[in-house]
């Protein structure tokens, strides 16, 4: 019994500092470029395992004498990461949503609408979801409107959404990157920005592609008046990691641990750390354009990465998140593979007060849309 006892005391305190050393490592996540520290990145994905051995570690500590001074260590680690945790996990209980504005209020929301999901029903043999989807963001009422994976059919069998959106969701006005599109010009793709006041400006970034693989669309921004105001709207969608259904398959390997999970395993890594790499690019490039607006500032969009990761810490800088700011738990926003996965945001620059910030979790696209209220605090 006491070399069983002996050996569990061992054991624990091991595991104990590989947690705690591996918890470390994702937090530094937020700072080091994926280009060089790409293995880091992918510690990042499993931030949420580490965060909760890491509290078992403490609890567990509490209540054992034996472990209690290595319960220490789990508390000095959870400090240290505070600013990783506080970004992952929102912590207002309580503030709720309201569908009506607060007065003197914008409200703004993110969605990627994955084309509506128009082709991804029909191809099951069901109907789309678009007119759902379209509804549900008029019954939301937002005054800006970003919208990724937008689909734009000019084919005259199909019915054109920009068109549609403005009269029957009353926006007036928008800004279309068109990133892709078909030779003879039937429909083209990209981010949108409608909004309900007017656009007197607008600009529009490409990303440099190092090859031709169709993974990521345009930063674009649109200078909207709103009374004796102007503020500046970002929208992007930043590299994806393109898995298809063999790699969804992969993943299914790696957790039954299958034989073939070595070269699982391999095809996955390769991806996610071309994708880690490219976004970290772009969110230096999204900062440099977010810190040269000369308007008050708001970016929302998909950024395909987690909270704890560089892309989410570059783009963020000093600026608010609203859903940190209002929200409650993780907020989940991509429905596949975990439910941990934060990847669209709305964030803006200190001169805005966010009043209330919400998910609404629908079936419809596989991202979740989010609505947030911003005063301006400048007056």
């Amino acid at each position: 019994m006491a070399l069983l006892r002996n050996f569990t005391r061992r054991l624990f305190i091991v595991l104990n500092i590989l947690t705690a050393v591996l918890f470390l490592l994702a937090c530094a996540n937020s700072f080091l470029h994926p280009g060089k520290w790409w293995l880091v990145s992918l510690l990042g994905l499993i931030f949420p395992l580490l965060l909760l051995l890491l509290l078992l570690f403490f609890i567990i500590g509490l209540f054992l004498s034996h472990y209690r001074p290595w319960s220490l260590l789990s508390l000095l680690v959870l400090l240290i990461g505070w600013s990783n945790i506080r970004s992952f996990f929102a912590m207002h209980p309580g503030t709720g949503f309201t569908l009506k504005k607060p007065a003197g209020t914008v409200r703004i929301m993110t969605w990627n609408v994955r084309s509506f999901d128009e082709y991804i029903t029909r191809k099951k043999g069901a109907s789309g979801h678009r007119l759902k989807m379209l509804n549900f963001i008029d019954s939301v009422h937002p005054d800006i409107l970003c919208l990724q994976e937008f689909l734009e059919s000019y084919h005259p069998s199909d019915t054109p959404n920009i068109p549609y959106i403005e009269e029957h969701l009353h926006f007036p006005y928008h800004v279309f990157s068109k990133d892709y599109g078909r030779f003879d010009g039937k429909w083209a793709a990209g981010v949108i920005i409608f909004s309900r006041y007017p656009i007197v400006d607008s600009l529009s970034m490409h990303y440099s592609k190092p090859d031709a693989v169709p993974a990521t669309e345009s930063l674009i921004a649109a200078d909207i008046q709103i009374g004796d105001d102007t503020l500046r709207a970002f929208t992007t969608h930043l590299q994806s990691v393109l898995f298809r259904s063999k790699d969804y398959h992969d993943l299914e390997i790696i957790k039954k641990v299958d034989d073939s999970i070595v070269s699982a395993s391999k095809s996955i890594a390769k991806k996610l750390a071309y994708a880690f790499q490219h976004r970290a690019d772009q969110a230096e490039e999204v900062r440099s354009r977010l810190d040269k607006s000369p308007f008050p500032g708001i970016i929302c969009g998909d950024f395909n990465d987690v909270p704890n990761s560089y892309t989410y810490f570059t783009i963020r800088g000093g600026w608010k998140d609203a859903f940190l700011q209002n929200g409650f738990g993780i907020g989940r926003t991509f429905v596949h593979l975990s439910p941990t996965l934060r990847i669209d945001y709305i964030l803006t620059d200190p001169q805005f007060q966010i009043l209330q910030c919400r998910k609404f979790s629908l079936p419809w696209s596989d991202h979740n849309p989010v609505v947030a209220d911003l005063k301006l605090t400048t007056h």
